[in-house]
């Protein structure tokens, strides 16, 4: 299958979310790493809540609130300041060691990162990381719905004016994934700790342990 569409997730997929640990260790000694993990799956709790309410907030706000909330269950003071400085850290997340080879993506192709991020979030993040000559962005916010909902999908069709079946589109989160799938795009699970696939009725397409592996 040729595809003229390569489509990333952000968040997990290109940029690695748990990069934050060092500086929320400065903040909170020997805390890093299990605060992460509550930001981070209380980020994705809070967002799906939001959609399936259907009360749009925009993602900074939600990240936000998951981290004021993650830091108030791991009982740690909880100062303005600290919070400003750790969603700055957002801005700066470490990108997987394989996406500095993306520079050198072939001309008939488009790569577009697909995000649940405003735009906000992630124009300082690819500026951050020397990407933006590399990606063009499409964000879940312009049309306030998230991922995994089918009208974000048909978001970002139509913005690439390319067919569901000539698009592959990436992500590490199995609810992208399957929510992609569902709409019609091809898929490719980024499985970079080796899991199995949930057992959800819907499977990716391929499944690849990093993106070096990209198909086609």
């Amino acid at each position: 299958m040729r595809y003229k569409a390569y489509v990333f997730d952000a968040y997990g997929t290109l940029f690695d979310v748990h990069s934050v640990m060092e500086k929320i260790h400065g903040h909170y000694p020997d805390q890093g790493a299990s605060i992460s993990q509550q930001w981070r799956e209380r980020q994705i709790h809070y967002f799906l809540v939001r959609q399936l309410i259907q009360g749009y907030r925009p993602f900074n706000e939600i990240t936000r609130w998951a981290l004021e909330d993650a830091l108030a269950f791991s009982d740690v003071t909880v100062k303005p300041d600290i919070v400003d400085d750790l969603m700055k850290q957002y801005e700066k997340l470490k990108p997987y060691d394989e996406v500095s080879t993306f520079s050198k993506n072939p001309p008939d192709k488009t790569f577009t990162i697909f995000s649940n991020g405003t735009r906000s979030m992630l124009e300082p993040l690819l500026n951050h990381n020397k990407l933006t000559e590399t990606f063009d962005l499409l964000s879940a916010d312009d049309v306030q719905v998230y991922k995994p909902h089918p009208d974000a999908y048909k978001y970002a069709q139509e913005k690439l004016g390319c067919k569901k079946e000539e698009i592959l589109f990436f992500s590490s989160n199995p609810w992208d994934i399957t929510g992609a799938a569902a709409f019609g795009f091809h898929t490719a699970w980024v499985n970079r700790k080796e899991q199995k696939w949930p057992e959800l009725g819907i499977e990716p397409t391929y499944i690849i342990q990093n993106l070096e592996e990209i198909p086609d």
